[in-house]
């Protein structure tokens, strides 16, 4: 059983990089801006599933963004917000998007633009070693494809830290999440993290609350 349990953590975390590493592809044109609207979808263009707007409607607002500026609600929204394809259609086949983060002092990382966060990554099994350090105002750091990574407002005042990502539409796994709010079977997480099912179900009451 415990074999069984370790192999299909593995396969987990095998299809879980996979996924993680993959890459958006060079554009094969200038420019796809996204026309999701677009009643005509049969006879367009199509790049990562969304019809390309007719090149002569393309204006220069198609690549714009107004609002990174301005401070996310960090008691209502966790991890700031996103420009990517959908309030920049003209990233659409560009393979990139752009992250404010506002971190509140409880709590991809590139440019810190005010406070100061601890900052670190983990590096893949069998070393798992932690590579973190403390980021202030004007500080640059650099974030390795697929790896866990984390930043904490260490802090009193709020944190804002701009960063870059090398996908027009990145994902995102949260490692609590995806143990303790999904539907993984409560005696599989248990043996996963050598605990008993009694607290992954408390951690899972949390998690629900929240």
């Amino acid at each position: 059983m415990a074999a069984a349990t370790l192999l299909l953590a593995l396969a987990v975390v095998t299809l879980g990089s996979g996924h993680v590493e993959a890459f958006d592809p060079n554009p094969l044109q200038d420019f796809c801006v996204a026309d999701p609207t677009s009643k005509d979808n049969e006879n367009k263009l199509h790049e990562n599933g969304v019809a390309c707007k007719d090149p002569a409607a393309v204006v220069a607002e198609d690549f714009l963004f107004g609002g990174l500026d301005k401070p996310g609600v960090t008691t209502s929204k966790r991890f700031g917000f996103t420009a990517n394809q959908v309030q920049i259609p003209g990233l659409n086949t560009l393979g990139e998007a752009h992250v404010r983060l506002d971190v509140a002092p409880a709590a991809e990382t590139a440019l810190v633009l005010e406070g100061s966060v601890y900052f670190g990554f983990v590096s893949s099994y069998p070393d798992n070693k932690l590579y973190a350090k403390v980021l202030r105002k004007g500080d640059v750091c650099a974030v390795p494809q697929g790896l866990v990574h984390f930043l904490h407002n260490n802090g009193t005042a709020p944190a804002t830290l701009y960063a870059s990502l090398s996908s027009q539409n990145p994902g995102l796994v949260l490692l609590g999440n995806s143990l303790f709010a999904g539907a993984l079977p409560d005696d599989l997480v248990a043996k996963t993290l050598l605990t008993d099912q009694h607290t992954v179900q408390t951690i899972k009451a949390n998690f629900r609350r929240s």
